[in-house]
Order: C-alpha cells, then structure tokens, then sequence
C-alpha cells in the first residue's frame, strides 16, 4: 500500500520562502519518477516539479527558476524548496508520481501567498 504525505506548507508574504516535504511508503519510492503538483481554486491540478528517481529535473515554466525539487531515496522523502513565492503560487501542493496514479493522492498541503 502506498501512501504519501505532504507537509510544510503555510501563509507567507511575496517573495518569501517555503520548503514542502513529501514522506513515501511503500516500495514504489526509489524506482519512480516524483512529481509535486498543484491545485488552485478554480482550476485544474498542474504539475509544477518533476524529478527521476537518477535526479534529473524539470520545471514548469512559471516556477523555473523559483523552485527546486529534490528527493532522498534513504529517507523516502521528495521535497520542493519554493523562493520568491508570489501570490500566483497559492493553491493546494500534492505529490505523486510522474505520471501521477490517481490512488496515490493524499490529502496536500496548503500554500497561501499574500500580504
């Protein structure tokens, strides 16, 4: 059973900083690809961070630059270090694999970006 848990998240002024921890059970961790995703009101879930289980990365245009995903295949945790945080980026984070399987959803964590 896989199960993964996001944390870290919270209320932040524009360009502050937050860094969002994904914990993984399960045995798909090191063998995978991880992806953080996000959600705002209103629209649809959108994947922002990818990161192959050998380290490569890549980005959504509109967090290049601003976030940083990474993974320790010790700990089975995926983080995603997010500077410069502007109001666009409030919405629910997730993470899942990449490409996502829809019953490894957990519940995300909130990021809220205002003055």
């Amino acid at each position: 059973q896989v199960q993964l848990v996001e944390s870290g998240g919270g209320l932040v002024e524009p360009g502050g900083s937050l860094r969002l921890s994904c914990a993984a059970s399960g045995s798909i961790f090191r063998l995978r690809a991880m992806g953080w995703y996000r959600q705002a009101p209103g629209k649809q879930r959108e994947l922002v961070a990818r990161i192959t289980s050998g380290g490569i990365t890549d980005y959504a245009g509109n967090v290049k630059g601003r976030f940083t995903i990474s993974r320790d295949n010790v700990k089975n945790t995926v983080y995603l270090q997010m500077n410069s945080l502007k109001p666009e980026d409030t919405a629910v984070y997730y993470c899942n694999t990449a490409p996502y399987v829809y019953d490894y959803w957990g519940q995300g964590t909130q990021v809220t970006v205002s003055s």
